[in-house]
C-alpha cells in the first residue's frame, strides 16, 4: 500500500512542478515550438484549460495555475485520506 501512496504523491508533485514550470516559462517567453515546451503544454493544458473557462478574465494575469495547484493539493489530500496515508 505504501508504494501506491508513494506513486500518488509523486504524480501530484510532478503535476504541481509542471504547472509551476509553465508559469516560470511564460515569464521568459521561451520558444513554444521547442519539444520540452510542447511536452509541458501537453501535460498542463488539460488541467488549466477547464479552469480558465470558469475564471473571470483579469486582463493579462492568469490565475488558473494557482487554482489548479490548490485543487490538485485538495485531491491529493482526499486520496491520501481515503488510502489511509
Amino acid at each position: 500500500m505504501s508504494f501506491i501512496i508513494y506513486l500518488i504523491n509523486l504524480f501530484f508533485t510532478l503535476l504541481n512542478l509542471a504547472i509551476l514550470a509553465r508559469v516560470l516559462v511564460s515569464w521568459v517567453n521561451a520558444n513554444p515550438y521547442h519539444p520540452a515546451m510542447q511536452l509541458l503544454y501537453q501535460v498542463t493544458e488539460p488541467i488549466l484549460a477547464p479552469i480558465r473557462q470558469y475564471l473571470p478574465r483579469t486582463g493579462m494575469v492568469d490565475f488558473s495555475p494557482i487554482v489548479a495547484i490548490i485543487l490538485l493539493q485538495l485531491v491529493q489530500r482526499l486520496l491520501m485520506a481515503m488510502l489511509g496515508g
